[in-house]
C-alpha cells in the first residue's frame, strides 16, 4: 500500500514544521525543552493534522529512547502491558518513549496501567488528543505531564506545504507541474488548517490531472472540484462545537452583526440548525430582553420558519434575526435577576409563603388570626395596592434592577410614580 504524501514529506526538523511557531519558535518553551534533550511527559492539544504527531516523531528521533505508538481508538490494556514487558530489556535499554494519539479514547484503566512506569522515567509519554484534556484525561497523568496548545495552521502557512508536495510527486512520477492561479490558495483555504487534508487533496488533484505536451496542468476547476468542500472545522460533540455557539452569542451580545453572521455561516455550513436556532433565541432573551421585549416573539418567529423551510434557505430568516438581535438594545436585568433568586434558593434562602398569598380559604383552629387578608389590587387605584409578597425571611430582598435602556427606564417611572418611589430601586 503507498505511504501517503503528508506521510512521505513529514518534516525531520521543528524548522520545517507547518505552523505552530508560538510552540516552536527560537527561545520557545517547547522548543527549548526538546532541544534540551530531557523530555518530560507530554501532552499535545489540538485540532488533526497541525503537526502534533510530526513534532513527537523529531522529539523521539533527538532522544536515545526506543519509539513505540499506540492509538487510543484501537490500542488495548494488553497493548500496554505488551510495552511494559519491553522495559529493562536489549530492546528499550533506555527506557521507551510512548507516542499515544487520541488518548481521551483510553479509559481511566487503561489510564492508570500506564501511571507507576511514568512515576519511574521507564517510560515518557507524549499524547495527543483533540479534546480538552482537562476534561478527558485522567488528573494523575494530567498532573505528571506538561500541556501544549497546537493551533489551527493559517492558510500562509499551508501553501508552502501544498508547493512541497506538487514538488515531490512531480519529482517521484518524473513530470513537470504546473500550478495555475489560485490553485495553492483553493487547497489552502479547502482544508480547514488541517496541512494533512491539504496534502491529500494535492494528491487528488496530482492524478487526476491529465498530461498534456509533457506535462500536469492543475487548473482551478480540478482544484475546486477535489478539496473538501468546508474549510470549517466542527466537531459536534467537540470543544470546536462548544467554541463556535460561544462566539456566535457572544458576537451578537457584543453588538457586532458581521462576526455574529460570520458564525451563524459557520454553524450553517456544518449542518447544525438546531444549535443556531436555540442559541439565537437565548440571545434574544437573555442579552436583549427587556430592552426590546418584542424580540422575543419575532426571533421565535424566524426560527420558526427556519426549522420549516430547513436548510439551505434557513439561512434566510436567522440571518434576519441574528442581525437584529446583534442591533438591538440589550438588558440581561431579568436573566441577572433569575440567576440571583435561584441562587438564594440553592443557599437555603427562602421562607414560608404570606398567608395572603397562599392558596387557602380557610384557617386551621391553631391559627391565632383567622382570614387570608389578600388584597385584589383591581380593586385600586392604578392596579396597585401595596402588600407584601416575599417570604417574611427575605422580604426586602431586591433581585431586579431596572436595565438603563429606554423601556425599562420607563417601566421604574411609571412605578415609582404609583408606588411613591418605591419603583425606583
Amino acid at each position: 500500500m503507498n505511504t501517503p504524501l503528508a506521510d512521505r514529506i513529514r518534516p525531520e526538523s521543528l524548522d520545517d514544521v507547518v505552523g505552530q511557531r508560538h510552540l516552536l519558535s527560537k527561545g520557545k518553551a517547547l522548543r527549548n525543552i526538546i532541544e534540551s534533550g530531557d523530555v518530560p511527559n507530554l501532552i499535545f492539544y489540538g485540532p488533526s493534522g497541525v503537526g502534533k504527531t510530526t513534532v513527537a516523531s523529531i522529539i523521539a528521533n533527538a532522544t536515545n529512547r526506543s519509539l513505540r505508538r499506540l492509538n487510543g481508538t484501537t490500542a488495548s490494556t494488553q497493548d500496554i502491558k505488551d510495552i511494559v514487558a519491553e522495559l529493562d530489556t536489549f530492546t528499550a535499554p533506555n527506557g521507551i518513549l510512548l507516542y499515544l494519539d487520541e488518548i481521551q479514547y483510553f479509559n481511566k484503566r487503561q489510564q492508570q496501567t500506564l501511571l507507576e512506569y511514568i512515576e519511574n522515567g521507564k517510560i515518557t509519554l507524549i499524547a495527543s488528543t483533540t479534546e480538552n484534556p482537562y476534561f478527558y484525561i485522567y488528573p494523575a497523568i494530567l498532573s505528571r505531564s506538561t500541556v501544549f496548545e497546537f493551533k489551527t495552521v493559517s492558510t500562509d502557512d499551508v501553501i508552502p506545504a501544498i508547493k512541497r508536495g506538487f514538488d515531490i510527486l512531480s519529482k517521484e512520477n518524473n513530470v513537470e507541474v504546473e500550478l495555475l492561479d489560485g490553485v495553492e490558495k483553493k487547497i489552502a483555504y479547502g482544508c480547514g488548517g488541517d496541512v494533512r487534508k491539504a496534502l491529500n487533496s494535492v494528491e487528488n488533484c496530482f492524478y487526476a490531472s491529465p498530461v498534456k505536451d509533457g506535462k500536469k496542468i492543475i487548473t482551478l476547476d480540478i482544484a475546486d472540484e477535489l478539496t473538501q468542500k468546508s474549510a470549517v472545522r466542527y466537531d459536534r460533540d467537540g470543544d470546536e462545537h462548544y467554541d463556535i455557539i460561544s462566539a456566535y452569542q457572544k458576537s451578537m451580545r457584543g453588538s457586532d452583526p458581521d462576526a455574529a453572521l460570520h458564525y451563524l455561516a459557520r454553524l450553517l455550513e456544518a449542518g447544525d440548525l438546531p444549535s443556531a436556532c436555540r442559541r439565537l433565541v437565548v440571545c434574544a432573551c437573555e442579552d436583549v430582553g427587556l430592552a426590546y421585549p418584542q424580540i422575543i416573539p419575532i426571533v421565535k418567529s424566524a426560527v420558526d420558519i427556519a426549522m420549516m423551510v430547513g436548510l439551505p434557505e434557513a439561512r434566510i430568516p436567522l440571518a434576519d434575526a441574528v442581525v437584529l438581535v446583534a442591533n438591538a438594545p440589550k438588558s440581561n436585568s431579568a436573566y441577572m435577576g433569575i440567576n440571583e433568586a435561584m441562587a438564594d434558593l440553592k443557599k437555603g434562602d427562602f421562607g414560608s409563603i404570606p398567608r395572603q398569598l397562599q392558596n387557602k380559604h380557610f384557617d386551621g383552629e391553631d391559627a391565632e388570626v383567622k382570614g387570608q387578608f389578600y388584597l385584589y389590587p383591581h380593586d385600586y387605584n392604578n392596579h396597585w395596592v401595596k402588600q407584601q409578597y416575599l417570604p417574611d425571611e427575605i422580604k426586602d430582598k431586591k433581585y431586579y434592577k431596572y436595565g438603563l435602556n429606554k423601556n425599562e427606564q420607563a417601566y421604574k417611572a411609571y412605578w415609582s410614580k404609583i408606588k411613591g418611589g418605591e419603583g425606583s430601586d
